[in-house]
């Protein structure tokens, strides 16, 4: 899920570099998402691995 984060970022930057706004704004909103969605599910597999004790 981080890889396609950082993937969609690096698209994100190529376009704004390249002047391609709409693309650039659509992939960085992508890799926003992917990044908070990769973060729950981090924080998730924290809390419900093996040798956690709540």
């Amino acid at each position: 899920m981080l890889a396609w984060s950082i993937t969609f970022l690096v698209v994100a930057l190529i376009a704004g570099v390249l002047g391609f706004g709409g693309i650039a704004s659509t992939a960085a909103g992508i890799a926003r998402i992917l990044f908070f969605v990769f973060l729950v599910l981090f924080a998730v597999s924290l809390l419900t691995g093996r040798g956690v004790t709540l």
